[in-house]
Order: C-alpha cells, then sequence, then structure tokens
C-alpha cells in the first residue's frame, strides 16, 4: 500500500508540472520548443495510464496470490484432518474384523456341539432314537421322564440352531458394515488424491503469478524512473521557454483536477454484471465468496462442489441433486459452443466429471474449489483449462 501512494504521490506531481506546462506555452514559443513539449506531454500522459494499469494488475495479483496462500493453507489443514480420519477408520475396521473373528469361533464352536449330539442319539437317522428313548422306558413315571427329557432336549437344539441362525445374521451385517467402512475409505483416499493434485497445480500456478507480478514490479520501476526522467526534462525545456518568453502562468488548479482525474482512474475497475434466466442462481453464491471448502458440505458454513451446486438451485426454488454422480446426467446436455450463463460444467479433475461449478459468462465459472474455497475461476486458467472436456449440462 505504501508502494502504491508512492507512485501515486509521483504520478500527482508529474501531471502537476505537465499542467503547468501546458498553461505556461500559449506565449509565443520556437515551433521546435513547442513541439518538443507535445512529444513529452504525449509519452508523459501514456506512461501515466501505462502505471495506472500496472498498479491495478498489482493490486489483482496480490490479492491473487494471498487467496491462493490461504487456500494452501487450508488445504494442508484440510489434508491432515482427512489423514487422522483415515487412520481412525482403519483401528475401527480393525475393531470389527476381531469381532468378526471372535463371532466366528463362537459358530464353530456351536457346530461341534450340534455334532456331538447328532452322533450321540442319531446314529440310525431322523427321529427314530426319540422313539427308542421313549419306548424303552420300564414304568409310566419313567416314560414321563424321558419324554420330558427328550423334549428338552430338541428344544434345545432348537434354540441353539435359532441362535446360530441369528449370529450369521449379525455376522453378514457385520460383513457389510466392514464393506461399507472400507468403500467410504477407498472414495476418501481418491478425494484425498484428487486434493493433493489441485494443491500441486496452485503451488505451480502461485509460483507463475509470483514471477508475473515481479515483472510488472520490474516493469513499474522502469516506468517510474522514465517518468522522472521525462519529468526533469519537461521541467529543463519549460524553463528555457519562460525564461526566453518573460511569461510565466501557475496552473495549480488545473494540475489538481487532473491529478484528481487520475487518481479516478486508479480506484475505479469496471465489472461486468452476469445474465440470463438463471441470474438468482448465479447471484447466489456471490455473498459467500471466500467460504471454505467443505467435504460433503451444502451450506454457507461450507461447500463442496457439488454440494454448492444444490444450495444454489435451491435459492431459485430449483431441487437438483448434490452429487456429481447425479448431476453429471441432470438436465439438457448442450454442445460447449452454446454454452449460456447458468449451465452446469463438469472437469474431469480426479475422476470423469469430478468437479462442477456454473458458468457465469465471459469464460468465467463460480464454484467451491477445495483449493480455493467458493471462488470465481477463469476456464481460460491453465489447471481448468486442460481438466474441461465439453461437458456442460442444462437445467431448466
Amino acid at each position: 500500500m505504501k508502494k502504491t501512494i508512492s507512485i501515486i504521490a509521483t504520478t500527482g506531481v508529474v501531471i502537476l508540472g505537465s499542467a503547468f506546462l501546458t498553461d505556461s506555452v500559449h506565449a509565443e514559443t520556437p515551433d521546435n520548443s513547442q513541439s518538443e513539449r507535445s512529444t513529452l506531454n504525449a509519452n508523459l500522459s501514456e506512461a501515466e495510464e501505462k502505471i495506472a494499469n500496472v498498479m491495478i494488475d498489482l493490486e489483482d495479483l496480490n490479492e491473487k496470490i494471498d487467496s491462493v496462500n490461504n487456500a494452501l493453507e487450508q488445504n494442508k489443514d484440510k489434508m491432515s484432518e482427512t489423514t487422522s480420519e483415515i487412520k481412525d477408520t482403519k483401528e475401527e475396521i480393525n475393531t470389527i474384523e476381531n469381532d468378526v473373528k471372535n463371532l466366528e469361533e463362537d459358530i464353530e464352536v456351536r457346530n461341534e456341539i450340534l455334532k456331538s449330539r447328532i452322533v450321540s442319539y442319531q446314529k440310525s437317522g431322523g427321529d427314530v432314537n426319540y422313539l427308542e428313548v421313549i419306548f424303552g422306558s420300564k414304568s409310566f413315571s419313567d416314560l414321563i421322564g424321558r419324554v420330558s427329557a427328550v423334549t428338552k432336549i430338541a428344544e434345545s437344539d432348537n434354540k441353539l440352531m435359532k441362535q446360530q441362525k441369528e449370529d450369521i445374521g449379525k455376522l453378514e451385517d457385520k460383513k457389510a458394515s466392514v464393506q461399507e467402512k472400507l468403500d467410504g475409505l477407498n472414495d476418501m483416499k481418491v478425494e484425498l488424491e484428487g486434493m493433493k493434485e489441485t494443491i500441486l497445480a496452485q503451488k505451480e500456478q502461485n509460483e507463475a503469478d509470483k514471477k508475473e507480478l515481479k515483472e510488472k514490479e520490474q516493469k513499474l520501476r522502469a516506468l517510474k524512473s522514465n517518468l522522472q526522467d521525462k519529468r526533469r526534462s519537461l521541467v529543463t525545456i519549460n524553463r528555457e521557454v519562460e525564461q526566453r518568453s518573460g511569461n510565466v502562468h501557475s496552473s495549480s488548479g488545473s494540475s489538481s483536477s487532473s491529478d484528481g482525474g487520475n487518481l479516478t482512474t486508479l480506484s475505479k475497475k469496471e465489472e461486468k454484471a452476469p445474465s440470463g434466466s438463471l441470474s438468482e442462481v448465479m447471484n447466489a453464491g456471490m455473498p459467500y465468496l471466500g467460504t471454505p471448502y467443505v467435504w460433503g458440505g451444502g451450506s454457507p458454513s461450507g461447500f463442496d462442489c457439488s454440494g454448492f451446486i444444490s444450495w444454489a438451485f435451491s435459492q431459485a426454488g430449483i431441487s437438483v441433486p448434490s452429487s456429481t454422480a447425479q448431476l453429471q446426467y441432470t438436465g439438457s446436455k448442450v454442445s460447449y459452443s452454446n454454452i449460456q450463463p447458468g449451465d452446469l460444467i463438469f472437469f474431469n479433475t480426479y475422476k470423469t466429471n469430478g468437479h462442477i461449478g456454473i458458468y457465469l459468462g465471459n469464460g468465467k465459472f463460480i464454484g467451491s474449489q477445495n483449493s480455493t474455497g467458493l471462488a470465481i475461476a477463469s476456464m481460460n486458467n491453465s489447471y481448468w483449462k486442460s481438466h474441461f472436456a465439453g461437458h456442460v449440462r442444462r437445467i431448466k
């Protein structure tokens, strides 16, 4: 900011000199002096305009680099959090596998008990042995006792078999739970690799931005030095003309007006508002730019890419899915040559159609990137350009 103020001040001083000279040359002067002053004034105005443009670009680049650096820090935290979650999930899976192993051992013990009983009282097969036990009784009371014993054995076997069936059901549920955990863990690994890829791409982009920033700073210094040289030359010529003509005029009011005009130019940066029938959807996320990327998030407290899409459309009363797997088939497919603001665009990141955004027009889209959070990005960016395969969907 100090550098910016310094350059603005320098620009103002030069314009002051320029205005002073312009008003002071109305007196009769040699043709060659008039021509030289006109040339210097033109060069001075051109240099001032370039400085203003460079300053705007410089501020934009500084903001962009700060944003990317913050995004890198946030992604570093997210990667650490995800790694920790993977570790916890693996430990939970190990616990479940131990439970499954114990359950299998219990079932094996029960199988041995059933086998032992079958050998002991069903050697001749079926229920015949039950009849032999009953009709082998020596008295009525013995008969009652034997019937009761046989009944208890049968009930016990039935309970044991029922318990075994229930335990087998539990085992199947445990296995299904383990498989679900494994599937979720694999998805998290794939997403983590995608995040790493994006972060590396953002790092490369960041380095490119830094290089561009340094080049612009060097150009700015060169322009400033050149501007000062022109100013000194202009002042020297002005003094010579004044000495010859004896007519000196002050034009501080004009210089103030000129200086104010340049300051206005520096502070203004015109932006075009998005257009299209889905403007409510497109504008829904604007107040929340910078919201951090959150895996599975679908609210202004945190979005992932598909969660933001679903939320943005809901603000216009339109219901769409909240996963890229479903969104890639939602609405109608249109060619990129017919793309309109409000269309959905897909990028092949860690998988085909792995990332999604809302097209805003002029090559821009809004989306929740795990590198920047909710942000407006350019499709001409080298990363997004290389990952866009032309898949566009239109929600009617």
